[in-house]
């Protein structure tokens, strides 16, 4: 039976205005969840009652809000199968990927609950005596945070998490088509002991979650917003908090470069290449855009990683494979036009292209009721090509050249992108010219564009966000504000930069 759910405000459940279904991608007839939408009133109801629950929540001490971290990362830890099961139910994504992905949630939780312990503000030196002069974190108040689907579970803890943490309420709003899996988790958030109210989750189509944004942010109760998403909604969404003199943190999309060098191991770039290309259908915000293989071992790697790409598995996303289906037929129309940029000059060495259907099997499998799409590689892309300059999320993958390292690097910046990228080479000086050169906020050393830790810097720069970073210790710099404060205990007005002893030096010395 599906599930039936809607939005919870308060701990309530709220009022829907439409009706959406969330289908399982690699059986579309199988229904999900039946996701009762809201409306963009309800969104900013929500956005009201979290900025009532924040005040209480910001006053529980740190370690204490600390001590719930942990229990959510217990709790999700105990109920690890069963949600990584629903994520692969829901948006196809490879069991074992579903459960690494929920790892994820663990491993922020593990992190963050020690960050109760350490929201450390500093005791300055003053320039005047009897005078003392302090820095605190203090939450920015209520944060707003609109999420993607590919990364269900995963991505909103890098927002929900730390916002818990440092005091703040927050309204989250998941994508519609992974909906259940949202639900389910916010489901094991509540039961770690949040007050109702500090939670909010609101399941609202596009046009009304902006319209509840705008409403919010004019009355005052959205003090953050964070989004994870494209770089054309990603850009709308910063136009609107920049008006309220706010910064979102923004996490959009990525052109990920992969150089391959002519010491590269090349084996090793091929399984780089291939988990980073094809992984989760190539639905990822950092997976492969294009292959930047040095000309002279250029038809070598091609081989590989076209034989590679050819005997890869895709199939049920329950089973042993490297990729399931699309996550929802919008994003399978929109993969059927990525594939119409594939143009004359370019050589598709991978096989088959297109929906895996009877008429156009993968092997032995016909696709059954999925979205799933052949894996594509297509080598000769040129720097003017949409192949190359743009996004395609889905499974393609383009292939270019390059004759030295300068050029190789200015191929990985052109498209504009900045969120991943990598390079396989044997030699540390490629390596860190790379890095240096490189516009991205994430640089892999023979490792893949794809994998993100829970305590390293999550971001980008460019088309793929605004510099803000999520995970670790750097996130709490998009939850907190820091608040300055001087004690003056000397019974006088001192007026900092005019009352101010001088110990005057002989400058006219010489040795």
């Amino acid at each position: 039976m599906s599930r039936q759910i809607v939005s919870v405000v308060g701990g309530k459940d709220a009022p829907a205005a439409d009706t959406y279904t969330s289908t399982n991608p690699a059986r579309t007839g199988e229904v999900v969840a039946r996701v009762g939408l809201a409306d963009a009133d309800t969104f900013a109801a929500a956005c009201r009652t979290a900025k009532e629950a924040q005040r209480e929540w910001a006053k529980v001490p740190a370690p204490v809000r600390g001590r719930v971290i942990a229990s959510i990362g217990r709790l999700v830890e105990a109920n690890a199968e069963r949600l990584a099961r629903l994520v692969t139910d829901e948006i196809g994504k490879p069991y074992a990927e579903a459960l690494g992905e929920v790892r994820e949630i663990v491993d922020t939780c593990d992190f963050f609950l020690g960050e109760g312990r350490r929201l450390y503000g500093q005791t300055v030196p003053s320039e005047m005596p009897d005078k003392d002069l302090f820095t605190y974190r203090n939450p920015v108040g209520v944060a707003a945070v609109v999420t993607a689907g590919n990364f269900p579970v995963a991505v909103p803890s890098w927002y929900l998490v730390p916002a818990l943490l440092c005091g703040n309420a927050v309204v989250w709003k998941p994508a519609e088509y992974a909906a259940a899996s949202a639900h389910a988790m916010y489901r094991l958030f509540a039961a770690s002991g949040l007050p109702d109210g500090v939670l909010n989750i609101v399941f609202a189509d596009g046009a009304q979650t902006f319209r509840g944004l705008e409403l919010a942010l004019e009355a005052g109760s959205v003090q953050k917003v964070g989004f994870t998403g494209s770089s054309e909604v990603g850009r709308k969404i910063g136009e609107l908090t920049g008006r309220h003199l706010q910064s979102a943190c923004l996490e959009l999309g990525g052109k990920n470069p992969m150089v391959v060098m002519p010491d590269a191991e090349l084996d090793l770039a091929v399984e780089g290449a291939l988990f980073a290309g094809f992984g989760t259908a190539g639905q990822r915000c950092t997976s492969l855009g294009t292959v930047i293989v040095h000309e002279s071992v250029h038809d070598e790697f091609v081989e590989r990683f076209a034989r590679a790409v050819r005997e890869a598995r895709v199939g049920d996303p329950a089973e042993d494979v490297l990729a399931g289906p699309l996550l929802d037929q919008k994003f399978a129309d929109r993969y059927e036009e990525y594939l119409t940029w594939i143009q004359p000059h370019h050589k598709v060495v991978s096989g088959g292209t297109g929906r895996i259907t009877q008429d156009n099997p993968r092997g032995d499998f016909d696709g059954g009721a999925g979205l799933y799409y052949h894996p594509v590689v297509v080598d000769g892309v040129r720097a003017a090509d949409r192949l190359f300059l743009e996004e395609t999320f889905g499974p393609i993958v383009g292939v270019t050249t390059f004759s030295t390292l300068d050029e190789a690097i200015e191929l990985a910046n052109l498209p504009g992108y900045g969120l991943s990228s990598s390079i396989y080479t044997t030699a540390p000086t490629n390596a860190f010219r790379f890095r240096e050169g490189v516009s991205a906020g994430m640089v892999s050393v023979n490792n893949s564009t794809s994998g993100a830790e829970a305590h390293l810097p999550f971001g980008g720069n460019g088309k793929s966000g605004n510099g803000s970073r999520q995970s670790g210790m750097w996130v709490l710099d998009q939850f907190t504000r820091w608040q300055a404060m001087n004690w003056d205990h000397s019974g006088r007005l001192q007026k900092a930069q005019m009352d101010v002893a001088e110990i005057e030096p002989d400058l006219t010395f010489r040795l």
